[in-house]
């Protein structure tokens, strides 16, 4: 064999040593997310998530919950008996009782957007006036059954509203564990209304939106987002959050029927 054939012969044999090295190593996996999300902030985010992943690489995958509430299905009491999660995204006052428990990575926190309360009908039907405090209380007290969620919306309706205005006794409320069942109730017409996010209602097939009550008795809901502590994918859960807070983000947050903030969290 002459020298030139011996070189080419031997760096063919390197060449196939590398090859077969680069196919025997693990190949890189991309950022894998695991998100636990409750109603409020959904309808933008399954807008969003997709723009998220093509831009990333980042593949999420989401699971639901509610911000507040009793039952196995609040996304604390996920947490709490160790069901895997990179990033949270609920109410404020979810992700305050998240962050008392160390259930977040400190820092993380940021507020996406806030929505206010608003009433559900059946789609089709006539739209009650509940544009003081007056007619919201006649509206509610006549009403056969009014449905609100279990969760955050649901505890200051029953809690603090109703209370405050002399109607506990006098509203036929059926609380249900998720905003989905109370405006599923309304389109089934087993509620003539639900009262709870506008977010929550304006992309519900089978129920109108009536409009929101008034200012005086208003709550308006911030949704926020954070890490969940024991994260192994916390800088993949921020580029996710960053992408929730950016400007690019504000119209599919305003097509949801809530107001963008983009900003940072209060840790």
């Amino acid at each position: 064999m002459t020298l030139s054939s011996r070189l080419t012969a031997s760096a063919s044999h390197a060449l196939f040593i590398v090859i077969a090295t680069l196919l025997m190593w693990p190949t890189a996996a991309a950022a894998q997310l695991k998100v636990l999300i409750s109603g409020g902030f959904t309808g933008a985010y399954e807008q969003l998530l997709p723009e998220f992943e093509r831009t990333s690489g980042i593949k999420v995958t989401t699971g639901s919950g509610a911000s507040q509430g009793t039952g196995p299905q609040t996304i604390g009491a996920q947490l709490a008996r160790g069901v895997p999660a990179d990033v949270v995204i609920l109410s404020r006052e979810g992700l305050n009782e998240l962050i008392a428990a160390n259930r977040i990575v400190a820092g993380t926190d940021a507020d996406l957007a806030r929505v206010p309360l608003g009433v559900a009908v059946r789609a089709g039907a006539a739209r009650p006036d509940v544009s003081t405090v007056e007619a919201f209380k006649r509206t509610v007290t006549n009403a056969k059954v009014v449905a609100v969620p279990g969760s955050t919306s649901g505890i200051y309706l029953t809690s603090e509203l109703f209370p405050r205005l002399g109607i506990a006794e006098k509203v036929n409320v059926k609380v249900t564990p998720r905003g989905a069942g109370a405006t599923a109730m309304v389109a089934a017409g087993d509620a003539e209304l639900a009262v709870m996010p506008v977010s929550e209602i304006i992309r519900v097939p089978g129920v109108d939106f009536a409009g929101t009550i008034p200012a005086e008795i208003q709550l308006v809901q911030v949704f926020s987002a954070a890490v969940a502590a024991g994260s192994k994918e916390a800088d993949a859960g921020k580029r996710l959050i960053e992408f929730l807070v950016s400007e690019g983000a504000s119209a599919a947050i305003r097509k949801s029927g809530m107001e963008p903030l983009g900003k940072r969290g209060r840790n």
